[in-house]
């Protein structure tokens, strides 16, 4: 799977702190658990997010809202799909535990895409007639294929990257903006830093840990993952150059 080397260089700011690793270390003979260890080794592209200018944008309020239409319009085509991938693996489920589980996060997305619906309703986005860009469609092809064809190990780990790095951009952008009494992407901010979000998103790294090991097909679908990510944010910003 391709490197996005130069974009992630590219998108770091130097005068920003890493992402941080977890901080507790493992007790003696203990191992992190495997949800940690990929995302403490994927550092270097949620930095490189978080410092992304559409996310800079969103974080201080100066992202056009013509973008930010674009990135909604998009980001539904993207949960469908994601909605789509756990359905699969609910389905292919062997025992009744992991079907509750992708059963439950399901429900989550949908209630995400209950935010972009309103959205849509407000910017006036035809949801139905929306066209993938080919970074969405790189990302969705790439998470229903796994969905179908691979191990239900690997469809974790290509799930986690998207449900993990919103929670911490949630929690992020929420800590820069506490101090604003008014902010144009509020609710945003607020839908992945709110407590049934950050619980979904613990969920599935639960099941990433109970499902997987650490071997590299695992760590490719966690960073590819990770990389259409940084892509998707670039996307809405290159349809308005």
């Amino acid at each position: 799977m391709a490197r996005l080397n130069p974009a992630i260089a590219s998108a770091n700011d130097p005068s920003e702190p890493p992402v941080a690793p977890v901080s507790r270390a493992p007790s003696r003979g203990e191992p992190l658990p495997l949800h940690e260890t990929l995302w403490n080794a994927n550092g270097d592209v949620a930095s490189a997010c978080r410092n992304h200018p559409f996310v800079r944008g969103l974080a201080d309020g100066s992202l056009d809202s013509e973008i930010f239409q674009r990135y909604v319009a998009q980001d539904a085509f993207f949960l469908r799909a994601f909605a789509r991938a756990y359905a699969l693996a609910a389905a292919r489920s062997r025992d009744i535990d992991t079907h509750h589980a992708f059963r439950e996060l399901l429900d989550a997305v949908a209630h995400e895409l209950e935010l972009h619906v309103r959205y849509s309703q407000t910017l006036g986005i035809a949801l139905e007639r929306v066209t993938p860009y080919r970074a969405t469609l790189a990302y969705t092809d790439f998470l229903l294929a796994t969905a179908w064809h691979r191990g239900l190990d690997e469809v974790v780990a290509a799930m986690t990257p998207c449900m993990r790095l919103y929670a911490y951009l949630g929690k992020e952008l929420a800590a820069r903006t506490a101090g604003s009494s008014v902010h144009p992407y509020r609710n945003w901010i607020e839908t992945y830093d709110g407590a049934e979000f950050q619980a979904a998103a613990a969920r599935l790294e639960r099941l990433l840990d109970r499902l997987a090991t650490d071997r590299p097909a695992i760590r490719e679908a966690y960073r590819y993952a990770m990389e259409c990510e940084l892509r998707f944010f670039s996307a809405p910003l290159e349809a308005a150059s």
